[in-house]
């Protein structure tokens, strides 16, 4: 059994200064209980805590280590950048470049604002939706998270809710009074508020979901969304915080060909450090401050030291071309899944998306929020410490999806396949 008693220590330690001894809810494992796991450094596709136990890692800090961790022209990049200073609350040259690169990433995309988190990025998106519109009410979909902005940390009510109640103490009911709730892959919901509602500035939806596991959207779900956007005047605003650069050099929307007007980006962008940027075409852009009147500023938007970092890790990522190898992973991930699942009698469903992955304990297909939440949560338990005691380090929830980098060499994955086979060994005594 592994030791974890430094991190048990730091555990007790930091509930005297922190909430929770964490920084964000996740990393306190009430999801799977025990005590949460302390990190000490990473290199590669190894995470090390302070116990010196090491694991693969299959959270990657939630998706921005796409070339696993400390890749050496990423660190040389951001070494060499720190030299010149670490803010100037003035413009550079690195701002431009990486601006380049993203929107030439993406067909619809002319300028981009660069922000400091994705929350950052998808509430100045949706200000912009309605300075652009001159509409004021937006639909989300019921389990796609898009940060912790006021108006998006919405509960639906009964059925498919065109009322919304906060899902969060301290947010009023005013501030999520123009957010609609509807379900995601059940386009006649969308078609029941559009109906009901003529001042939607827009929609807003994860390509591919990955905050309630990954969920993959039904082709006629997205071409219905694009068509009732259309025909309506409405915008859709991708958010791929997540799913940006994870299934290919630019954005999911492009694969499911969701017609996005504004896209919302994160994670890889910033090569492991804070960033966030949201853009769009030149006639909508423009609505943004200093050109048009929709107000967004940031002392830190276009830190030098993350913009290096995104900068590199893009030439590098596009140099890798790693797609059809996090493809090869995932598949061979899954079927391990499904596999020793079918061998151990548990009743498992794995849903993919080019680098992102995660396994369901349940019988019925995950399509949904609903469907996901008829996951069986204390065998998750149980499978995910096991897979950390034979050096596997998956997200301590089973609503998180798991992700896949560059550098996963064979003998993790081989690892990883051992150790899945002995979780659900483990999972089926239940």
């Amino acid at each position: 059994m592994i030791s974890l008693k430094k991190s048990q220590k730091l555990f007790v330690e930091g509930q005297k200064h922190l909430v929770g001894a964490v920084n964000s809810p996740v990393r306190a494992f009430s999801s799977v209980g025990g005590n949460p796991i302390f990190i000490k450094k990473a290199r590669g596709s190894i995470i090390v805590d302070v116990d010196n136990n090491k694991y693969v890692d299959m959270v990657l800090s939630y998706g921005p280590m796409i070339l696993g961790h400390k890749h050496k022209l990423v660190q040389n990049a951001i070494t060499k950048a720190t030299k010149n200073g670490y803010s100037f609350g003035a413009s550079t040259q690195s701002e431009i470049t990486l601006a380049g690169m993203v929107c030439d990433a993406f067909a619809k995309m002319d300028k981009v604002r660069f922000v400091n988190s994705g929350t950052e990025a998808v509430f100045s998106a949706l200000r912009l939706a309605r300075a652009f519109t001159g509409k004021d009410k937006i639909i989300k979909f019921s389990g796609c998270y898009h940060g912790h902005a006021d108006s998006l940390l919405v509960a639906a009510g009964s059925g498919l809710a065109t009322l919304s109640l906060p899902g969060s103490k301290g947010v009023p009911e005013d501030a999520v009074k123009n957010t609609l709730i509807a379900e995601y892959n059940n386009l006649e919901s969308v078609e029941t508020l559009v109906s009901a509602n003529k001042d939607i500035a827009a929609i807003i939806i994860e390509p591919i979901a990955g905050n309630m596991g990954v969920v993959v959207p039904d082709d006629c779900f997205i071409k219905g969304l694009n068509k009732l956007a259309k025909e309506n005047n409405i915008l859709i605003i991708a958010d791929e915080v997540m799913t940006g650069f994870r299934s290919k050099f630019g954005g999911a929307q492009d694969l499911i060909e969701l017609n996005a007007d504004i896209t919302c980006l994160g994670k890889v962008i910033g090569g492991g450090f804070p960033v966030g940027a949201y853009g769009a075409r030149n006639e909508i852009m423009e609505m943004v401050a200093p050109l048009g009147g929709m107000y967004q500023a940031g002392t830190l938007s276009g830190n030098p030291i993350a913009m290096a970092a995104g900068i590199a890790t893009l030439r590098e990522l596009k140099k890798q071309n790693p797609y059809s190898k996090f493809e090869d992973n995932a598949r061979l991930i899954e079927e391990a899944l499904l596999n020793s699942a079918k061998e151990f009698g548990v009743d498992l469903q794995v849903n993919k998306f080019g680098s992102m992955i995660n396994p369901f304990f349940t019988d019925k297909s995950v399509t949904n929020f609903e469907s996901a939440q008829n996951s069986d949560t204390e065998k998750f338990k149980v499978f995910f410490w096991e897979l950390a005691e034979n050096g596997v380090f998956i997200p301590p929830s089973q609503y998180e999806a798991w992700f896949l980098s560059s550098s996963l060499a064979d003998k993790d994955v081989k690892k990883v396949v051992k150790s899945i086979r002995l979780a659900l060994k483990k999972v089926s005594r239940l």
